[in-house]
């Protein structure tokens, strides 16, 4: 295996009771734990223990699946990281919000007051949401194209830094002697008028610990690409097969090489289902037992909708329909389509084995065994340039997160991996980043040269 310098970065993504939609079954599961507060303030203080760079947390602004299926109903994330923040102390915590169904300065205030009360952990999953049921919970008959959800999230990225640059770091003063809080001269309203918002004037909160929150984002498609390139500080991805991901690696850095960026500060992080046990036999039992757990009718319907055809059209025991939509024809999670598909393809599955296969991490690679394979599958994709580390899924929590904090971590650690230690107390300082300049510094030398 080819060395390479740096240390992987690892991320827990937190759902409910576990990714696998069967997890809430077991025998040890909670199926109420996904608007428990205790639960994942104990998730977070075990990735906090091991050292993980931080917790994320998924939403979207439609009630997801079929409440029959799995635990339905998210607490609001950017409440229930406010409430973790008071429990971790070095822990990142990064919040999924769409650019589609918000509007700039709302969400630019809540993420740099979950800044603020972290003390400078915060970050933003820029989404853009699929689907037209959320669609219709926001004034719209249907989602909008593609594209400009994509351009207007490339406008909301752009007025969101305006917005926490609209404070200089050095606005706020407190000089009681003189009677002065605060110099208005360092106030810059955005004053942006644009083809999506209109934004005059500055955010009611001063600029944050991390200058602004870590920028994450999470679609694979072109447009999701182009404005991750731009953008993006880390990228959450789906990639079944080391070659998918190596592709997909190379393309993103060299996008944002040729918009004049360094590619070592975007930090590539597939997604991975860990199914751990003491023994890859122990592993494959579990594996297998959550499989049989899948009620295969939820399934179908789910994979249908996906797949933009009629549940009477997918027989569970034969492979997938000749005849599908093809992508051009996808409105909506469009990397995510091709991913299943090829899949499906690749392998020649039947729709029952889909439907396991899926079941774990909806499309993200699931990888099951003892500890010492995980810890290899995970090294392998770093050193062959497939990733800069990894968005791990537990299948079940908190007993999947436990086990690989306690068993993985420690393997990584011991081959020089992962760290021991944080490196500081930002999100920025465990990714490895600058705290970004206040991009109106210019105009105060200008201001001060005339």
């Amino acid at each position: 295996m080819t060395q390479r310098p740096g240390q992987l970065h690892l991320n827990a993504f937190l759902m409910s009771v576990g990714h696998h939609e069967a997890s809430w079954r077991l025998p040890e599961s909670d199926p109420f734990a996904n608007t428990s507060v205790a639960h994942f303030k104990d998730l977070a203080r075990i990735a906090e223990r091991r050292k993980l760079d931080s917790v994320f947390l998924a939403d979207s602004p439609v009630l997801w699946n079929n409440v029959g299926r799995r635990p339905a109903g998210t607490l609001e994330p950017t409440v229930l990281l406010a409430a973790l923040a008071g429990v971790t102390e070095q822990l990142g915590l990064i919040a999924t919000a769409s650019t589609t169904y918000n509007e700039p300065f709302n969400l630019a205030r809540r993420f740099a007051s979950l800044d603020h009360l972290s003390g400078g952990r915060a970050g933003w999953n820029v989404v853009t949401t699929a689907g037209a049921d959320a669609a219709r919970n926001f004034n719209l008959d249907d989602l909008p194209a593609h594209s400009e959800r994509y351009a207007r999230a490339a406008e909301f990225i752009d007025v969101s830094l305006k917005l926490w640059d609209s404070w200089g770091d050095d606005a706020p003063l407190g000089d009681k002697e003189s009677g002065v809080w605060g110099d208005d001269r360092k106030i810059y309203p955005p004053r942006h008028v644009g083809r999506y918002f209109k934004v005059e004037g500055a955010l009611n909160v001063p600029r944050s610990p991390q200058g602004y929150p870590l920028l994450v984002q999470a679609g694979s498609s072109d447009d999701g690409k182009e404005l991750a390139a731009q953008y993006a500080e880390a990228v959450f991805t789906a990639q079944q097969t080391l070659e998918d991901a190596q592709r997909f690696y190379g393309d993103l850095k060299g996008r944002a090489r040729a918009l004049g960026r360094d590619p070592a500060s975007i930090k590539i992080l597939p997604g991975i289902v860990p199914v751990l046990g003491a023994t890859e036999a122990e592993a494959h039992a579990l594996d297998a037992e959550l499989d049989r757990l899948i009620k295969p009718e939820y399934a179908k319907r789910q994979l249908a909708q996906t797949l933009r055809v009629k549940p009477e059209e997918l027989d569970l025991d034969a492979e997938l329909p000749r005849e599908l939509p093809s992508e051009d024809q996808i409105e909506g999670a469009k990397s995510r389509y091709t991913l299943i598909v090829s899949l499906a393809r690749r392998e020649r599955l039947t729709v029952r084995q889909l439907i396991g296969r899926l079941g774990g991490g909806r499309g993200h690679r699931t990888f099951a065994g003892a500890p010492e394979q995980v810890a290899d599958a995970i090294q392998h994709w770093w050193e062959q340039g497939a990733a800069d580390g990894f968005n791990v899924m537990p299948p079940v929590l908190p007993s999947g997160l436990e086990a690989f904090v306690e068993h993985v971590i420690p393997i990584l650690q011991r081959r020089g991996l992962f760290r021991t230690e944080y490196e500081g107390r930002t999100l920025r300082d465990n990714y490895g980043l600058p705290r970004p300049a206040n991009r109106n510094l210019g105009r105060d030398l200008v201001a001060a040269a005339e």
